[in-house]
């Protein structure tokens, strides 16, 4: 598949690209190969300011807001359509600019990306008020009405879809957003923009400032004119955002943060072959850059040592290379940086748990962000490659000798974002799901997802939903409208 030769590098701000005020720029970099794919606007508080304005204008003259749900659905399927005729263009930036595997990209991130829009632009028309029983004769009337300005901070693993599981529903009830994609990871958001202006999308409904979280997401958590942040993210970054609204206008925050997924195979189970399918998967999946990525395995010790047999011979046969190869099946991380973070916790991990696998350096890669798999055998439950993030290819594999143990175990961090269960006996996982403390439980496979369904979790991994009806609400807010008779 050839690259897309053309990329969008300056800001969208009411319906058209312009240059960063400063006029500084900002490379992206193809993590894959080193190349500045190109100098992407950096923009500041001053391009903020601007698209914030953009976006109030927008809201305040109901140029979208006061359309009919139904006008609103055709535009956002349009858009949705357009995505569709150009999935081979976004799945490259996408590829490009996060050193994503095409395979991913183009079967999965992009179409997901426009059936997710399309099923929110069927929600415009097919959603009601209520009229509360209040008894007392008079008529009560309880509608949702969007928030405002919505400003969207994404990240850089999933960058077009994770977008859209933001812009959807906000933009389906009826608010103006402004986008602010992760600066390693900016092309896609801007070619939607322009999509989304083809598609109808009235000027200032959608806009999009690239450039640093520092200073171009600060702006935007600390803007008094910013009715809502909805944020996926680190949880540093999240706690930022809950100081900004204190500081600034107690603006909505509604943040999906990190995780540290559990994948607790119990000792009722028959088919080891396709646990250890699921557990590679779970945690070697977009080279481990997930954040409900099942990154430690919980297992009880009468299958431990068989099961990770079958993992660590599965996760010998990964050899990270060009993601523009259909057939590779890991590619780099998002840049040579993070790949630093991931190797310095690999060297944290060598004083904690077994090494088993990950002694290998990435023969021939061009840069340093590739790693490869990683796993580390009888890892104490306090360990730091046991606790924190990584957010890469590493597991952290932990014995017990009980499904209490095992509970214990999963529930022993400060997230709670999604966790598996495996068992062959269905009563043991149903009880064990229950007594796990996750926004999402799969049972006998990992990070179960789909748009009829909520995401997000426990504790420092955040609160809110994406995805499913129930992320409508949190772009809307309750009115109540009472008419007296007589």
């Amino acid at each position: 598949m050839a690259a897309a030769t053309t990329f969008r590098d300056r800001l969208w701000i009411g319906g058209e690209f312009v240059d960063a005020r400063s006029e500084r720029r900002r490379p992206t970099v193809d993590p894959a190969t080193g190349r500045v794919l190109a100098e992407v606007a950096d923009g500041d508080e001053q391009d903020v300011d601007r698209a914030v304005a953009a976006a109030r204008a927008a809201f305040a003259d109901r140029r979208w807001a006061g359309r009919a749900p139904a006008a609103r659905k055709k535009v956002l399927l349009r858009l949705a359509d357009l995505i569709r005729a150009n999935a081979d263009e976004l799945a490259v930036l996408d590829s490009l600019d996060a050193g994503k595997l095409i395979a991913d990209t183009s079967a999965v991130d992009v179409p997901g990306t426009a059936a997710i829009l399309q099923w929110y632009a069927e929600t415009a028309d097919k959603t009601y008020g209520e009229i509360a029983p209040t008894g007392s004769g008079d008529l009560a009337l309880v509608s949702r009405e969007p928030l405002g300005v919505v400003a969207a901070v994404v990240p850089w693993n999933y960058p077009l879809e994770m977008a859209m599981w933001k812009l959807a529903p906000a933009l389906v009830t009826g608010n103006a957003v402004v986008l602010k994609p992760a600066e390693e990871s900016p092309l896609s958001a801007l070619r939607l923009a322009e999509l989304a202006d083809q598609a109808g999308l009235p000027p200032g409904v959608l806009n999009v400032v690239t450039g640093d979280g520092p200073v171009a997401g600060k702006a935007l958590g600390l803007h008094p004119d910013v009715d809502a942040v909805t944020f996926t993210g680190s949880t540093p970054v999240g706690k930022l955002f809950l100081e900004y609204a204190g500081r600034s206008n107690m603006k909505q925050v509604w943040l999906e943060c990190g995780g540290k997924s559990a994948n607790v195979v119990l000792d009722c189970n028959a088919d080891l072959d396709a646990v250890a399918n699921g557990v590679c998967f779970g945690i070697f999946t977009n080279a481990g850059q997930v954040c409900s990525a099942n990154s430690r395995l919980v297992v009880h010790r009468s299958v431990k040592d068989e099961l990770l047999a079958e993992v660590v011979k599965r996760a010998a046969k990964i050899r990270p290379g060009d993601p523009l190869d259909p057939a590779t099946v890991m590619g780099p991380l998002v840049s040579e940086r993070q790949a630093d973070r991931v190797r310095e916790y690999i060297e944290i991990g060598r004083g904690e748990g077994l090494l088993r696998l990950g002694d290998d350096a990435v023969d021939g890669a061009p840069t340093t962000a590739y790693v490869g798999p990683a796993v580390f055998d009888d890892v104490p439950p306090t360990a730091r490659i046991a606790r924190e993030e990584i957010f890469g290819p590493v597991l952290a594999v932990i014995g017990v000798d009980s499904e209490e143990e095992a509970v214990a175990v999963a529930n022993d961090s400060p997230f709670g974002l999604a966790a598996s269960v495996w068992s062959d006996d269905l009563r043991q996982a149903h009880r064990v799901a229950g007594l796990l403390r996750a926004g999402t439980v799969s049972v006998n496979t990992v990070d179960a997802l789909d748009v009829t369904t909520p995401f997000g979790g426990f504790g420092q991994s955040g609160f809110g939903r994406d995805l499913s009806l129930h992320a409508m609400e949190k772009f809307t807010a309750l009115k109540t409208t009472w008419v007296k008779y007589g």
